[in-house]
């Protein structure tokens, strides 16, 4: 067909009756392949999941420092609360009528109401106060953590409801992230467990896979728990008019009950606009806290202003135990390469000698043997 002859009707007609005829068979081969890739996505992305769940324990090292800022977290309420213990949680408070008729279910319980039955005897419930102190210790350290855990899980429940008025929501977390750790590994790593297995050998009751699997999902929840936590924190924060306003930050630093150091307070809220921006800060910092976690750069950003948002709580409103166990659950954010990346620095920084294989010497022309020559 010439030149001439291409741009004619019948050329034009013909050329749409081929197309016409082709596109049923174009539709079904793109269809055919779009099937395609959706279900090599959908099996790449099962095969990962699997993997990722059964393979190995993620978040061995994080899951320790929560274990032992958990820990923290018991052993200093419990120390700070010992002199006046009688009063906040024994015989001293039987006025609030919590002893007779308790405000929470967990006393009327019989498993968890170990201090409640005790309540009025002051030999009794100071035994129990220091079996639960010492319990700390042990969960703090990791030692013979599978035992240790149950038996302070249900004594710290006992004793963290006695009283309804000193609580606050810190106690629904600890006692939530208590919970997920019955099926998780905290003490896979600087504990006196590891050092343990180290030394003997570990074998898990359940096939490995199991263990693993179980141990992950445990992550997975305390994730969805932390992000519930915050998300729900951060759009209930948008929705007050203290808060849309920008000075929802200054009132409780203003209150007798939260304004543990005025000086500090008024030092803090002294400037108007950064009021305003810690509080949007705060609400914008929590709403898409889910969203930083997903590259590394916006999640290292995240945890520093999470971490600050919690040490801000613990210093200016008096709040350190609160602030400490919610400190604790975010360090499951940082990867096992990173913990491991900064022991390795820390180890080597406390390191004699210079380790040669990270540093090599430079060595100059001057510095160097010279060949040995051979005589035959």
């Amino acid at each position: 067909m010439s030149g001439r002859d291409a741009g004619t009707p019948r050329s034009v007609v013909s050329d749409v009756r081929r197309t016409l005829v082709r596109t049923p068979r174009a539709i079904a081969r793109l269809l055919r392949l779009l099937v395609h890739t959706l279900l090599r996505v959908a099996r790449d992305a099962w095969l990962w999941g699997e993997a990722w769940l059964l393979d190995t324990k993620k978040s061995l090292y994080g899951l320790a420092v929560t274990r032992i800022l958990f820990g923290l977290t018991g052993i200093g309420l419990l120390l700070t609360n010992f002199s006046t213990r009688l009063y906040t949680f024994g015989s001293g408070s039987a006025w609030n009528g919590e002893g007779a008729e308790p405000v929470s279910d967990f006393p009327k319980i019989w498993i968890f109401s170990w201090f409640h039955r005790v309540a009025y005897d002051d030999a009794l419930f100071t035994t129990l106060y220091l079996v639960l102190l010492a319990l700390a210790v042990m969960f703090t350290i990791g030692w013979r953590f599978k035992i240790v855990l149950p038996v302070y899980f249900v004594l710290w429940v006992s004793f963290i409801e006695m009283t309804d008025a000193v609580g606050d929501q810190g106690d629904n977390m600890y006692r939530i992230v208590l919970l997920l750790l019955f099926f998780a590994d905290p003490a896979a790593r600087w504990s006196v467990d590891a050092r343990r297995r180290a030394r003997t050998g570990f074998r898990t009751i359940l096939p490995v896979e199991i263990s693993n699997l179980l141990h992950n999902l445990a992550l997975v929840a305390l994730t969805a728990q932390v992000v519930f936590v915050y998300v729900s924190g951060g759009l209930y924060k948008a929705g007050g008019d203290p808060w849309a306003g920008g000075y929802a930050v200054y009132a409780p630093l203003m209150t007798d009950r939260f304004g543990t150091w005025p000086v500090l307070s008024e030092f803090l809220t002294a400037w108007g606009p950064a009021v305003t921006m810690i509080s949007w800060g705060s609400i914008i910092l929590q709403i898409a806290f889910p969203l930083m976690l997903l590259t590394r750069p916006t999640r290292i950003v995240a945890l520093i202003g999470i971490m600050s948002f919690h040490i801000g709580i613990g210093v200016l409103m008096g709040l350190p135990w609160f602030s400490l166990a919610m400190i604790g659950i975010d360090f499951i954010f940082i990867r096992d390469r990173t913990w491991i990346r900064a022991r390795e620095a820390i180890v080597s920084a406390f390191r004699e000698e210079p380790d040669e294989s990270i540093d090599p010497p430079v060595e100059s022309e001057e510095s160097r043997p010279e060949p040995a020559v051979s005589v035959r």
